[in-house]
């Protein structure tokens, strides 16, 4: 109701056979990266390709029940924050290879820690909501070195117990006013 009410384009899938979850959908900006998973296969990533032709989508493998934003996500314009589990490294490598775009990445110790919200805001710039240095002491650091950014840390604590992540709560509408 409230997205209609925003005059944005809703899509609803209708063939049975497709999935796709949200924790799998990268968008970049530029591209979509999906990541197929145990909740999201290859025709649910087709009709996101259909739905968004305007937009190159690159299907990436993920194992072990987990999501691609399980281990990263978007810190900023042209930035992948990236976790550094063999996972999460393999996964950074099929990106680079199906993109024409070369991303800056930031590799945080803890694959969890690296699935944050980027937001930017006239009157702030840069801002990125992260997990909290209590959760993720090593990658609180690393997040240090954005020195153009507010850093906001965001309690994850609740949400991991359900296989939440920071993103799972969120919905990013870019509206102009």
């Amino acid at each position: 109701m409230v997205l209609k009410e925003m005059n944005l384009n809703i899509v609803e899938i209708d063939d049975q056979s497709a999935t796709l979850d949200g924790g799998d959908v990268l968008f970049t900006g530029r591209e979509f990266f999906v990541g197929l998973s145990e909740r999201t296969n290859q025709r649910g990533a087709e009709i996101l390709a259909d739905t968004f032709k305007d937009y190159a989508v690159s299907v990436v493998p993920v194992q072990n029940g987990r999501h691609l934003k399980s281990f990263c996500s978007m810190g900023g314009p042209d930035l992948i924050i990236i976790g550094s589990s063999e996972q999460a490294q393999r996964a950074l490598k099929i990106m680079k290879q199906m993109s024409d775009h070369r991303y800056d990445k930031l590799t945080v110790p803890d694959d969890t820690a690296a699935n944050c919200i980027y937001v930017h805001l006239p009157d702030k710039g840069h801002v990125l909501l992260h997990c909290t240095p209590e959760e993720f002491p090593e990658s609180a650091k690393v997040f240090e070195r954005l020195k153009d950014y507010v850093l906001i840390p965001v309690s994850n604590a609740e949400k991991v117990k359900v296989d939440g992540a920071l993103t799972c709560c969120s919905v990013l509408i870019h509206k102009k006013v």
